[in-house]
């Protein structure tokens, strides 16, 4: 329950600090933030995920959403809903459902999921072929997924050209093809 309190407080300063100021964090490759309770912050580990992806992690947040489909997926929040990184269940096979609205600390491996031009053309023929697998409350998808990856389209269609948009957008500024979106292959995990 102490934990928790303090969890609460941090964010709540936290938030408070970024609306008084006006300012936001600036993303930095320096090392991650670590709470006190010895787990990484979810905002320090998405603003430095390209340098931890393949490593070992324990983070800590408030779980906002288990995957309807078998809770194989559970999604954890920082410091607002911008904030949020999906955790597969991996060999664990599933959440306890009542990971929701609690809070969760995971120990697991960082992966990168890349989307680039194959990826969505691939999509494309799944979608033509009528094979793609439904997921979520609609055929748009998983809202839960879609807010993490900071997607507003409603359509499979719509991703795919936002998709495109953004990858364009990433190559011209930084040369990179693809998108990165970073997601944690859970070992273990605790509910506080």
């Amino acid at each position: 329950m102490k934990t928790r309190v303090l969890l609460f407080a941090a964010i709540a300063a936290t938030t408070f600090t970024f609306v008084a100021c006006g300012n936001k964090q600036a993303k930095t490759n320096e090392t991650a933030t670590v709470e006190q309770s010895g787990a990484m912050e979810i905002d320090s580990l998405l603003a430095n995920a390209e340098t931890l992806a393949d490593q070992a992690v324990t983070i800590e947040g408030v779980c906002t959403h288990a995957c309807k489909h078998g809770a194989t997926k559970i999604f954890l929040m920082g410091s607002d809903d911008t904030q949020m990184i999906r955790v597969e269940a991996g060999k664990l096979g599933s959440f306890d459902t009542k990971c929701v609205n609690s809070i969760v600390r995971v120990n697991g491996t960082l992966k990168e999921q890349r989307v680039d031009e194959a990826y969505l053309q691939q999509w494309e023929a799944q979608l033509k072929a009528a094979n793609a697998e439904k997921h979520g409350e609609s055929e748009g998808g998983c809202s839960s997924e879609k807010k993490a990856r900071g997607e507003t389209a409603n359509t499979p269609e719509k991703r795919i050209a936002d998709f495109r948009a953004q990858i364009a957008k990433r190559q011209a500024e930084s040369g990179k093809p693809y998108l990165s979106f970073y997601y944690l292959e859970a070992t273990d995990y605790e509910i506080q």
